[in-house]
C-alpha cells in the first residue's frame, strides 16, 4: 500500500525560500514520476511540478522559474525547492504520482506566506 508523507512546511516572508520533502514507499512508487501538487483555501487543486525516474522534469506556470523539483532514488524521497515565495503561493502541498492514477493522499503540508 502507498504511503505518502509531506514535510517542511513553515510560514515565512515574501521573497524567502523553503525546501519541501516528501517521503514515499509502496506501489511501486519507486519507479513512478513522482510530482508535487498545491491547493489554495477555496481553490481547486493545482499542478506545480514532475520529477521523472531518469531526472526529467516538467513545471507547472506557477513554478517555472523559482521552484525546482528533484528527487532521491536511494531514499524513496522527492523534493520541492521553492525560492522567491509570494503570498499566492499559500496553499498546502502535496505530493502524489505524475504518470500514473493517484494514490491515497498524505495531508500535505501547509506553507503560509505573509508579511
Amino acid at each position: 500500500q502507498a504511503q505518502l508523507a509531506e514535510s517542511g512546511g513553515d510560514s515565512v516572508q515574501p521573497g524567502d525560500s523553503l525546501r519541501l520533502s516528501c517521503a514515499y514507499s509502496g506501489d511501486s512508487l519507486s519507479m513512478s514520476a513522482m510530482g508535487w501538487y498545491r491547493q489554495a483555501p477555496g481553490k481547486q487543486r493545482e499542478f506545480v511540478a514532475a520529477v521523472r525516474r531518469d531526472g526529467s522534469t516538467t513545471y507547472g506556470g506557477s513554478a517555472k522559474g523559482r521552484f525546482t523539483i528533484s528527487r532521491d532514488n536511494a531514499k524513496n524521497t522527492l523534493y520541492l525547492q521553492m525560492t522567491y515565495l509570494e503570498p499566492e503561493d499559500t496553499a498546502v502541498y502535496h505530493c502524489n504520482t505524475y504518470d500514473r492514477p493517484y494514490v491515497s493522499w498524505g495531508q500535505g503540508t501547509q506553507v503560509t506566506v505573509s508579511s
